[in-house]
C-alpha cells in the first residue's frame, strides 16, 4: 500500500511544454498512449529535451487531443 502511495504522488497532469523523458519518468502508463499516436520517439536521445508539443508537430498530431488522452490515461 505505501508503494502506490508513492507512485500516486509521483504523478502529475501531462502538460505541452513537460520533455518525454518526464512525461515518461513520471506516468510511465502513457508509454502505450504515445506508441499508439506513433510516437516512437520515447526512447530517442531527443526525447531529453524535446517537448510533447515539439513531438506533436513533428508526427502532425493534435496537441490538445494528446494531452487530454495521455490526461485520461494517468487518471485512470
Amino acid at each position: 500500500m505505501i508503494k502506490e502511495e508513492k507512485i500516486e504522488k509521483t504523478r502529475q497532469k501531462i502538460t505541452k511544454n513537460m520533455s518525454f523523458s518526464e512525461i515518461i519518468n513520471k506516468n510511465p502508463e502513457v508509454i502505450e498512449t504515445l506508441l499508439n499516436n506513433g510516437m516512437h520517439c520515447i526512447g530517442c536521445p531527443m526525447s531529453q529535451q524535446e517537448t510533447l508539443e515539439q513531438g506533436a508537430i513533428a508526427h502532425r498530431l493534435n496537441i490538445d487531443e494528446l494531452i487530454k488522452e495521455l490526461n485520461e490515461k494517468v487518471e485512470k
